[in-house]
């Protein structure tokens, strides 16, 4: 299929300010192809069904895809997102109900969904809900399937996808049993291509994994760099990190994936997450893990600490220094020219 190339609008510059349509028209305006809202509350607070349509006709008048996120479905994670509960008066999932009826009555019916959460106020292994002590990750994992199997007669109902991002907690193996137990045919995958190295995962396998089921994107590349905690991920424009783009995007193609490619950007951080390898706790918690797989993690760690140590990419400090607007908007373009060129490079040549 033919990728269209986009970008998730919770990192791009200007979009409280610009409004859902304004940041369509900046959208269209830089040349990309579609927008990713986190949250349908971006399109209407009120989920109205006017705002809602502008919104959809406005995408569709600027020839732009449109994808919206629902809200997380891990029960342990819900207390965090209370706006979802108030608009179920309530009922968690009378308010996913209300959302997810009122986006696909529209049109939209790619819809993001997450497992948990990310810390980053939070220093060490329990910054991810994974590691948290008070629940075991596995019977988080048992509490979210079956929210997806109360979710799923809905789904099937409005013609709608719930797609599980291979968020920063969870990993690619586990995203696929969800979606396998709970039907394809109303749920599919969010691949972010730099949250699986966050749990050890080579990510031309873990894209291989999720291809057959993966329907919608967050696309950013990695830098690794050995640190204090192990190995830190750092976020990078796409083509200016450790990811093969065309071995990835080939897996794509193989396994019959049905999305668009948006660019998740950064803001005001690289977003480093580290990957606790010292720490026996982290390898306990990644069963599914090979050595195998992890030692192209390595491998790509120690390619790229060599990079920079040659100048030629940066340097740790300079991973954590701050992110302006400016940069990140540069993220967003610069990784929509190198994704473009990765597709076109793939592009049979075609007879003069």
């Amino acid at each position: 299929m033919t990728r269209r190339v986009g970008t998730d609008t919770s990192k791009f510059p200007g979009t409280a300010e610009l409004g859902a349509i304004g940041t369509l028209e900046k959208i269209a305006a830089l040349g990309l192809d579609g927008a990713f809202f986190r949250s349908p509350f971006e399109l209407s607070p009120v989920l109205d069904a006017g705002e809602l349509s502008a919104v959809a006709d406005a995408a569709a008048d600027l020839d732009l895809y449109l994808e919206v996120g629902v809200a997380k479905v891990n029960p342990f994670a819900t207390p965090e997102a209370p706006q979802i509960r108030a608009l179920g008066e309530g009922d968690y999932l009378r308010g996913m109900e209300r959302i997810i009826r009122s986006v696909a009555a529209v049109g939209i019916t790619e819809l993001w969904t997450a497992t948990a959460n990310y810390q980053f106020r939070i220093r060490g292994i329990h910054a991810c809900d994974r590691f948290r002590t008070d629940v075991d990750w596995e019977d988080q994992l048992v509490a979210t399937a079956k929210v997806l199997d109360r979710l799923a007669p809905l789904l099937r109902d409005t013609g709608a996808h719930l797609n599980i991002e291979t968020h920063e907690e969870i990993s690619s193996f586990e995203v696929v049993r969800l979606v396998e137990g709970a039907g394809p045919d109303a749920f599919g995958i969010t691949f972010d291509t730099a949250n699986v190295m966050v749990r050890g995962e080579d990510p031309i396998a873990a894209a291989r994994r999720v291809a057959p089921y993966t329907r919608s994107t967050h696309v950013r590349d990695v830098a690794l760099h050995r640190t204090d905690d192990g190995i830190g991920r750092f976020l990078a424009p796409v083509g200016r990190g450790v990811i093969d783009w065309g071995a990835l995007l080939d897996e794509l193609d193989r396994g019959g994936a049905s999305c668009n490619l948006s660019i998740e950007g950064v803001i005001g951080m690289n977003a480093e997450m580290p990957l606790f390898v010292d720490d026996p706790r982290w390898w306990a918690a990644h069963p599914d893990l090979t050595g195998e797989e992890f030692a192209v993690v390595e491998a790509l760690t120690t390619r790229y600490e060599q990079s920079a140590a040659a100048g030629d990419v940066p340097s740790v400090a300079e991973l954590r220094a701050p992110v302006d607007s400016g940069r990140a908007l540069a993220f967003i373009t610069d990784s929509a020219a190198a994704l473009r060129a990765a597709l076109a490079a793939r592009e049979p040549a075609t007879a003069g």
